[in-house]
């Protein structure tokens, strides 16, 4: 499986928002996007570049909600088929399958302090899916999954250590336990749920092409 290992400050850059791909260290003054100098797209010659066309600007909305969710084109085409496929608006029911990713619901249950970690921490058995393990970050939660770790002194030690430092607020479509480390799917995710500015019509028209 293919897998990113550049610097993913360069990627926030690029598309000019905080992906939060560094968990805290974003929110803190170190953040490249907290810094003039580097708030600019990445490369020698940002300032000469021109204005993107329409093929441009929906490639950027197609990449922005790529590099949030941590996947790659052949993945985000089958997610595309399966919102395309479905009875709904094609853009809402692509977000929400995404909103919908182990690792994404991990991380927005504070189990992990960012999506990269909470994919480490799937694929390495410390998270368990109605009491069985699940080592998927691609996994699609439904309504009434709950969500735990792993019952060992490591890994309960390691996310209360990530609990303790807090994070977001724990959106509605999920429910939090932190003393027993559990977590449970409410409701499935909306579009109000997504949490960085898309215009998912535009990634729509482009994988439509």
């Amino acid at each position: 499986m293919g897998r990113y290992i550049g610097p993913v400050c360069r990627l926030c850059r690029r598309e000019g928002l905080k992906l939060m791909l560094k968990g805290s260290r974003c929110e803190s003054a170190k953040c490249a996007m907290e810094r003039q100098w580097r708030s600019q797209p990445p490369g020698m010659h940002a300032w000469r570049r021109r204005k993107s066309g329409d093929y441009g600007v929906r490639l950027r909305e197609k990449q922005k909600v790529k590099r949030y969710y941590g996947v790659f084109e052949r993945q985000f085409m089958i997610y595309f088929r399966m919102a395309e496929r479905g009875t709904g608006n094609t853009g809402e029911t692509l977000l929400s399958l995404l909103e919908r990713r182990l690792d994404n619901v991990v991380r927005k249950l504070v189990f992990a302090s960012s999506h990269k970690a909470a994919r480490v921490a799937i694929a390495h058995g410390h998270v368990h899916v109605n009491g069985r393990r699940l080592n998927r970050p691609s996994y699609l939660v439904h309504q009434g999954d709950r969500i735990t770790i792993k019952p060992s002194e490591r890994s309960q030690k390691f996310v209360r250590g990530v609990v303790g430092d807090g994070g977001p607020p724990v959106q509605s479509w999920l429910q939090l336990d932190a003393q027993r480390l559990e977590g449970v799917v409410a409701a499935l995710p909306t579009r109000e749920d997504v949490q960085i500015p898309v215009e998912e019509q535009k990634i729509i028209e482009m994988c439509s092409r």
